[in-house]
This record gives C-alpha cells, structure tokens and sequence, in this order.
C-alpha cells in the first residue's frame, strides 16, 4: 500500500509541490514524504479517534452521503499533512494548508477508488484499515459487507461490527454512556 500511495502522491502533487516557490527544488522529495506521512498518520489519528464509521465509509464506498473532499476524515487528514509539511519544511501553515487541501483529497479519492476496484490489486480495503487500525489479519471488508445488508453504513452497523470484532456479540445492547460513550467503546478496538 505505501507504494501506491507514494504513487498517487506523486502523481496528485505535481503543481503544489514542484512548482510551489516556497519549496525548494531539493526539498520536493523531503516536501512528498510529508505529505506521505502526513496522510498514514492523519488516517490512523482518525481511526483511532472515532472516525471509523466515516473512514469505513470512505473505504467501501457506502454510508452518510458525505464525499471524500467534505469528509471528516479528509479534513483532519488534511490538518495532519499541515502540520507534517510545516514541521519537516519550515514552511508557513498557510502555504502548508494550501498544498494538503489540494493533494490530500485527490489521493484519498484515488486510493479509495483503488480500493474499491477488483480488477485493481494495488491496494484493497482489507490493507488500508489494518494499516490505519493497527490490526492485521482482520477481514475489515468482510464485516463491513456484512453489515450492510441494508445496503447502507450507519451507527447501528458500526456498532455491530465492533461489538463483534470485540467479542461482545451485539454491542447495541451496550449503554454508551457504560463505556464511556462510542469513543470509549472504540478505544477498545484500539487497545487504548
């Protein structure tokens, strides 16, 4: 996967990065891996932080209706370039902004699209959210498929799936509030 997303960086980051004066030539390699780990980072800062209904969404190309531009998760991703950009470059968080929200977007989106694709074995949905979650050997796509046998990802299924990666069966029939609201129960995912 991070071939690929070094890939799609490239390609998406042409203008922004290249021809940006407040980067130096001999600084566009540093300037893509960044944005490289600005993008794994601010994804697993996501998932990690109660995103993953929305990320699963992005993933499997179901849910609140919301594109990946608008997205929670592409903004905060954005954030995350921002400050990876200002950190390893020096650079100004307006000119750092400025290339995350034109980059992160389109390599998201193309990821995603990558992801979805079967005839497209770069990367896959299973990858990204084992990548993103810290857990390897988990049937992400599987899950998710089958908890939207209504054809939609909302809160209900996000609690299905995660009561069951968690071992607790139907995690509806937990009160929120018990564990310390969805975050809480999510944190359990996460080892937190």
């Amino acid at each position: 996967m991070m071939e690929t997303l070094m890939t799609l960086i490239r390609q998406q980051s042409g203008e922004a990065i290249n021809n940006n004066p407040a980067i130096p030539n001999h600084q566009n390699d540093e300037a893509l891996q960044a944005i490289s780990s600005g993008i794994l980072g601010g994804l697993q800062q996501q998932a990690q932080g109660g995103n993953l209904m929305d990320l699963l969404s992005m993933v499997t190309g179901q849910g609140s209706g919301t594109s990946i531009q608008t997205s929670p998760v592409t903004q905060g991703v954005q954030q995350n370039v921002q400050q990876s950009l200002m950190e390893r470059l020096g650079i100004s968080p307006q000119i750092a902004m400025s290339i995350a929200t034109v980059v992160v977007p389109m390599v998201l989106s193309k990821l995603m699209n990558k992801a979805r694709d079967t005839n497209d074995p770069s990367v896959d949905g299973n990858e990204i959210l084992s990548s993103v979650t810290g857990k390897q050997g988990v049937d992400w796509m599987g899950m998710a498929n089958s908890a939207m046998a209504d054809g939609k990802l909302d809160m209900s299924d996000l609690m299905r799936v995660a009561g069951g990666f968690m071992g607790g069966g139907n995690a509806s029939k937990e009160k929120p509030s018990d564990s310390g609201g969805l975050g809480g129960m999510l944190g359990g995912l996460f080892g937190n």
